[in-house]
């Protein structure tokens, strides 16, 4: 059988000789009439039904295939009246991307919707269904490769419509549709076996293959319409919609033509009803191209400006354009409203919003877009509208200078740097002239006002061409020294936020950054427009999840969010604990606060969770499943989720080995809160270097319980320094343990026997020479010693001891216990002394600022002095000042038990939480 240069006796068609030779393929010159025999690829091109397109006809001029298409093929075969195109108010656009129509039962449900829309007129532009353009596109990849499976991935192409038209169509719609897939697959056959001879498809080509999944999705959806019961004709808009490819990879509308087609496609397809096809188009020479990546969205603005429509609808399937991305930041909130503007930078940076093109047809006629959900119709979604100083549709001013935030990730940083670059013309354009010659994106860009140093953002993929071509165009500069170095950073992303208001509102940078700095995120790059509608920074991808979470906490007062490590789940532990677990609930509600215990760590075992342990039966899923215990794992689990911006280290151990830890969690961006004395209180050169620390960063660390438990000694003593005022002298009754002792060592009652009373009761340790020896107390001195300034060490502070020396050494309590009323006879001595001069005995800490030194040590009280009408085991601190020279600043109060010590670490954390954001 011959094959002729006319696909049918109906259409003129000539191929270039060129196809003659398959080395030549694609590389057209003069135009021949040619005739193939059946083994040439294009004689599996038919006569097809569905060639009824100017498509099938039209120019393939990089295949040597033209069209003799004349302006009398707009018009209809015989005398047809003319029908103008009804433009305006009355129309209202549709876009119903892949996954809305990625099967039968999705595109039923689309047809009900456009079917169920009452507006006098609909233009529907609808994409391939689901991952069949990404298909299409592997068809064209394997006949390149010569890879023979292209065959059989375009059978389950086909299959894939052919099922999904059984299940929707009947009676002749089917039979119709599956006639005109049947000649198009055969053609496409054709097409990819010239791909696969000559090894290599042009680009205008892969375009015409690419574009096939819109054309027939488009006509199923419009069977099923007509099936429902509407008039409806459906739209191949490569005969309506030119464009002009440009160099970057990118079409520019060709409006003015493009409206002159409609009109003509109109006259001959009168419809209030039009199901067109997305992402494909035309150039001005009949060539078949696209949109280009995700151009659906984009067709469907374009034909929203042609009919000048009421509204342009583009359905998707989520609820509408979210703040974060919501995979990201579980608290993201959808926008009512959005200008054009904030739609068009959000999309740039990577929102999963629209094609970032789609914007600029629609504004120049103010055609609002609405982004829906066809899974969730109630949902009243997104508008996308002219700025109304942020409004929304309710006339409820916005509250937030921030609309929204964006990311993208997998990008590198060059950085081009040299003093030979200030004040020399061109630098720039030569820098971005080579990145431009190696055909990379450039994402983002910041220079130092000196002109020392430019630095851009490319995907990382792109990065080592770009850094290539720089060295090669630079190389001159750098070995003289005009440049210094041309670096790349890996491994970055771009955290953008975006928001009209931003530009008139005060603060908005200094609250982003801040935010950042509070989460410990450390900025690369900086860049804002001059319209200030966004503010761009590069961070590590490894923390652009936190720093992103940060921002959005920041602004949104979506909760503020903090993972929390427990060291110590003993007596004090577990009761902070309980104290976590029943307040957790308020805090979330009303304070917007959401306290995560990621770990607890015991001695020997500890329970890690990936999204927050249940406290209500932690001791139980401890001892069952706890796995064996191992610090740094557990500070790691805690710290570096990710997903959680902040983190804490809540240390409610004595022990000094973990206390020897904290300098370098500080320095991972990690909180500290404790009521461990030990770090405070230990080698000076450590101290001194710990509080540097916390002085230099935003990483926080505090120790409220460390000296009073839940009392505020640490907050008053600070608040005193940092307000001007001058410590003298401090001087307190700092264990709850010895308040109780000499409380209740009165009368006739013998020193050992109140102790006993004191064991008893649950006011000492196991061993109670830990209390007697002062050491506790003269750890809280130094301390205090410390926070005014005072550079002592521990050795430094003398200590008087209730612990008689005979029995420091004793092997046990209850040694110690038994052999205490030998003792008794000294201590009431002193008592009888005091009494005879109307005084009380009190253990006592001092810390003498004006001649630098501390102690401990047993003194006398008359009965009238503050330290004199203790009860109990309260404590009581006392802070002569300059201002308060006369009258002491007393600070008195429970100082000892698990309750209030838990008490104020739990303040200490909402200390933290409110300096990460949290309201106050």
């Amino acid at each position: 059988m011959a094959f002729s240069s006319s696909f049918s006796p109906c259409y003129s068609c000539k191929l270039s000789s060129n196809l003659l030779s398959p080395e030549n393929y694609l590389k057209p010159k003069g135009k021949k009439t040619a005739t193939f025999n059946t083994t040439h690829p294009f004689s599996l091109l038919q006569c097809s039904p569905f060639l009824n397109s100017k498509w099938e006809r039209g120019e393939l001029l990089k295949f040597g295939i033209s069209a003799a298409v004349t302006s009398e093929e707009y018009l209809l075969d015989g005398a047809v009246e003319n029908t103008q195109l009804p433009s305006g108010d009355s129309w209202s656009v549709h876009k119903f991307g892949g996954t809305c129509v990625g099967n039968s039962e999705r595109i039923r449900k689309v047809a009900d919707v456009i079917i169920q829309d009452q507006s006098e007129g609909k233009l529907v532009v609808v994409s391939a269904m689901s991952k069949v353009t990404d298909m299409m596109y592997d068809l064209i990849d394997k006949a390149q490769s010569r890879d023979e499976s292209y065959l059989t991935a375009l059978d389950a192409i086909l299959e894939k419509h052919k099922l999904t038209a059984i299940d929707l169509l009947d009676g002749d719609e089917l039979a119709s549709f599956l006639s005109r897939i049947q000649h198009d697959i055969n053609n496409l056959k054709a097409m990819l076996r010239a791909i696969y001879i000559a090894g290599h498809a042009t680009e205008s080509f892969t375009d015409f293959v690419a574009g096939h999944g819109e054309l027939w999705s488009a006509q199923l959806l419009a069977s099923v319409v007509r099936m429902g019961g509407v008039d409806c004709k459906w739209m191949d808009t490569r005969e309506v919609l030119v464009v002009n490819p440009t160099s970057s990879n990118q079409v520019d509308p060709d409006y003015l033509m493009s409206g002159e087609r409609l009109e003509k496609w109109y006259s001959k397809n009168p419809s209030m009803t039009v199901i067109a096809t997305g992402f494909i188009a035309s150039t001005p020479q009949d060539i078949p191209t696209t949109l280009k990546r995700d151009g659906s969205d984009f067709s469907a603005a374009i034909m929203g400006a042609l009919f000048k429509a009421r509204q342009v609808t583009i359905w998707t399937d989520v609820d509408g354009v979210y703040s974060a991305d919501p995979r990201k930041v579980s608290e993201a909130v959808i926008l009512k409203t959005l200008s054009y503007q904030e739609a068009w930078e959000m999309s740039y940076f990577g929102a999963n919003v629209l094609h970032p093109r789609t914007i600029v047809p629609v504004m120049q006629y103010d055609i609002p877009i609405v982004i829906k959900n066809i899974f969730n119709l109630a949902a009243p979604g997104t508008r996308i509208c002219r700025s109304t100083d942020n409004e929304d549709e309710d006339g409820e001013r916005s509250v937030f200078p921030v609309k929204g935030f964006a990311t993208i990730d997998k990008l590198a940083l060059v950085n081009v740097e040299g003093t030979g670059m200030a004040g020399v013309p061109g630098t720039a354009s030569d820098i971005f002239g080579a990145v431009k010659n190696v055909g990379a994106n450039v994402i983002m860009i910041s220079q130092a006002s000196s002109e020392h140093s430019v630095c851009f953002a490319v995907p990382e993929k792109e990065v080592k061409a770009v850094a290539d071509a720089l060295e090669s165009r630079f190389g001159q500069a750098l070995s003289s020294g005009r440049l210094s170095q041309i670096s790349v950073v890996p491994g970055c992303s771009i955290l953008a936020a975006v928001g009209q208001r931003m530009a008139i509102t005060p603060g908005v940078s200094a609250t982003f950054f801040s935010a950042l700095a509070k989460a410990n995120i450390n900025i690369r790059a900086i860049a804002q427009g001059c319209s200030e509608y966004n503010v761009t920074v590069v961070v590590k991808q490894e923390d652009c999840v936190r720093a992103l979470r940060a921002v959005h906490s920041r602004f949104y007062l979506s909760r503020t969010t903090i993972s929390v490590g427990i060291i110590g789940p003993g007596l004090i532990g577990g009761t902070l604990l309980d104290q976590l677990k029943d307040q957790s609930a308020v805090l979330k509600e009303k304070f917007n606060i959401d306290l995560r215990v990621m770990g607890i760590i015991g001695i020997n075992s500890m329970l890690l969770s990936s999204s927050g342990i249940d406290l209500s039966k932690w001791k139980e899923v401890l001892s069952q499943n706890g796995e064996m215990a191992d610090l740094k794992k557990f500070v790691q689990h805690v710290s570096e989720n990710n997903i959680i911006p902040n983190s804490v280290i809540v240390d409610c151990t004595a022990d000094s080995h973990i206390a020897s830890h904290y300098y370098d969690w500080l320095q991972r961006g990690i909180h500290v809160v404790t009521p461990n004395k030990k770090a405070n209180s230990g080698p000076l050169d450590q101290y001194l270097k710990v509080r540097a620390l916390q002085r230099q960063s935003y990483t926080h660390y505090f120790y409220e319980a460390t000296v009073g438990a839940g009392l505020p000694i640490i907050s008053t003593l600070r608040g005193l320094l940092e307000t001007g005022d001058k410590i003298l002298r401090i001087e307190g009754i700092f264990s709850g343990t010895l308040s109780y002792i000499f409380n209740n060592f009165t009368g006739t009652k013998a020193f050992s026997q109140v102790v006993k009373e004191a064991k008893a009761a649950g006011y000492t340790e196991p061993d109670p020479r830990d209390d007697l020896s002062g050491t506790d107390v003269a750890r809280k001195v130094i301390i205090l010693a410390r926070e005014s300034g005072l550079d002592l060490e521990l050795s430094n502070i003398p200590v008087q001891s209730l612990v008689p020396e005979p029995l420091r050494a004793t092997a046990s309590a209850e040694d110690f216990l038994l052999h205490l009323p030998k003792f008794d006879q000294e201590l009431s001595k002193q008592r009888e002394e005091a009494e005879d001069e109307g005084a009380v005995l009190r253990y006592v800490g001092v810390v003498d600022v004006v001649n630098g030194k501390g102690a401990v040590e047993l003194r006398r009280y008359n009965k009238e002095h503050p330290f004199a009408q203790l009860s109990g085991s309260d404590n009581i601190i006392a802070f002569t000042t300059e201002r308060y020279c006369k009258q002491p600043l007393i600070v008195r109060g429970p100082g000892a038990g698990a309750e209030v010590t838990a008490g104020g670490i739990f303040s200490d954390i909402l200390r933290l939480a409110s300096y990460l954001g949290a309201p106050s």
